[in-house]
């Protein structure tokens, strides 16, 4: 590697205003910290609740597929789930059909939390979608997915 070498400034300024990257993030911050300041009343961050939503299921599930609809590794989603299980929101058992896989599921504290957030997210998210033009919420949903 050349250590003289060096990107022009003009480089630096076309990434800044063209990079899909950039832009997405820069986005995703902005509305994680509008959901976790509207989601502070009930003691949740906007990840939090994406989990105990992840978990709201007919069946506990394991960890594979929640990690795979939070876009999470494992050992990710194992340190996010430890404070909700300290506070009693969640339960983690071993899997009875496979003793190396763990179930997830909500406690009936976790239940009245989740259901107490969700009117929240919801009028937090109608403020958010009306914001944006006519059909651009469902496009940008749209186009989200495609990229994910």
């Amino acid at each position: 590697m050349d250590e003289n070498a060096s990107v022009p400034f003009a480089t630096t300024l076309h990434v800044r205003d063209h990079c899909l990257c950039l832009h997405v993030q820069r986005a995703a911050r902005a509305l994680a910290r509008r959901f976790d300041e509207a989601l502070r009343p009930v003691g949740l961050t906007n990840g939090q609740f994406s989990l105990l939503m992840a978990l709201n299921r007919p069946a506990p599930p394991s960890l594979r597929p929640v990690a795979d609809l939070l876009a999470m590794d494992r050992t990710t989603l194992t340190a996010a789930l430890k404070p909700l299980e300290r506070r009693g929101l969640i339960g983690i058992v071993t899997d009875p059909a496979d003793r190396r896989s763990k179930l997830l599921s909500l406690t009936p504290e976790g239940r009245a939390l989740l259901a107490a957030a969700v009117p929240i997210w919801q009028s937090t998210h109608v403020a958010i979608e009306a914001t944006l033009p006519g059909d651009a919420p469902e496009t940008l949903r749209t186009t989200l997915r495609e990229l994910a």
